[in-house]
């Protein structure tokens, strides 16, 4: 929606005043996680986390199949995308309601361990901020099976596939080459995982991939023109997005990020490899990950990616 701002210019206030009656807002963090501040000034960090909300699930059956940390530097022009591997080991802090004790576990586990929801994405960023060292400016909780209807009204989105990959969801064959693609297509291809050369890492990447499409489309498609379809986008969105944006106004946050665009977006693989303990599959860090860590909370993410190019995606 940042985007809808600098590339339709739309008024700030209009923007910020639809934007605030489609969207659900809630408290996502963590008192341990959220960083208090006063002004809205680099670095930030928002947590971004993609839930599996399956028709008739209950809230503790809910999954959170994608979990990353947008990482903007001092100056909010640019942005990195910072790829939590869901099965990661970690340490997991007790819920707050007590029905969780806490203990080792993957990290996507810990928002079922939350009950789903704003309980399930509060002991996430905790557990995260416990992992980090890093607290968070806000936080989203995004229905990715509503986003079908986002990338549906915007024309469908253009997604690279490197190599053959079927869905074990839908038994549908993605050839390589960079193709358009429907919401109920993008979101398909990027939950696969097992028929990947690099198995999560390559899902990962697919995400960061899809998320920046979806943003590149908002940015170009020309809404200024199209109220009808502004409106209709607001609303799929709003529908599909619960925020945190710790006590601002969207207003303030829109002005704040208006420099931020889509080709300044970076993708990061958090320093990790996969290991069997105890016949379970775990993702454990490798020892580059607590460099990645410090670096965001030094505000040195861009020394750590030129040093690191190996844990980059090309998004």
């Amino acid at each position: 929606m940042l985007l809808v701002a600098g590339a339709a210019g739309i008024g700030i206030p209009i923007l910020a005043d639809r934007y605030d009656r489609s969207v659900f807002r809630d408290l996502l963090l963590d008192p341990s996680a959220r960083h208090e501040r006063t002004s809205i000034s680099g670095p930030l960090n928002y947590l971004l986390v993609g839930s599996d909300q399956r028709p008739g699930a209950a809230p503790d059956e809910q999954r959170s199949d994608t979990i990353m940390i947008m990482h903007i530097p001092a100056g909010l022009s640019r942005a990195q995308l910072i790829s939590i591997p869901r099965d990661l080991l970690v340490d997991i802090p007790a819920s707050a309601d007590g029905g969780y004790p806490g203990g080792s576990d993957k990290i996507n586990a810990a928002f079922q361990h939350g009950g789903g929801g704003r309980g399930g994405t509060r002991l996430l960023s905790a557990a995260l901020t416990r992992l980090t060292g890093v607290r968070f400016d806000g936080a989203a909780l995004i229905d990715f099976s509503g986003f079908r209807r986002v990338i549906d009204l915007l024309g469908g989105v253009q997604m690279c596939v490197d190599a053959p990959v079927r869905s074990i969801h839908t038994q549908t064959l993605f050839q390589p080459g960079c193709q358009r693609m429907s919401g109920a297509q993008a979101l398909d291809f990027a939950r696969q995982r097992y028929d990947l050369p690099n198995g999560d890492y390559d899902r990962q990447r697919h995400q960061q991939q899809l998320l920046k499409a979806i943003l590149d489309k908002i940015s170009t498609e020309g809404l200024l023109t199209k109220p009808v379809k502004l409106d209709q986008l607001i609303r799929a969105i709003g529908s599909s997005v619960t925020a945190d944006t710790n006590g601002f106004a969207l207003e303030d946050l829109v002005f704040a990020l208006r420099g931020l665009h889509t080709d300044s977006l970076v993708g990061v693989q958090v320093p990790s490899y996969p290991e069997m303990i105890d016949d379970v599959s775990y993702v454990v860090l490798d020892e580059g990950a607590s460099g990645l860590f410090r670096s965001m909370r030094e505000q040195t993410v861009d020394d750590w990616i030129r040093a690191n190019p190996k844990w980059v995606n090309h998004i």
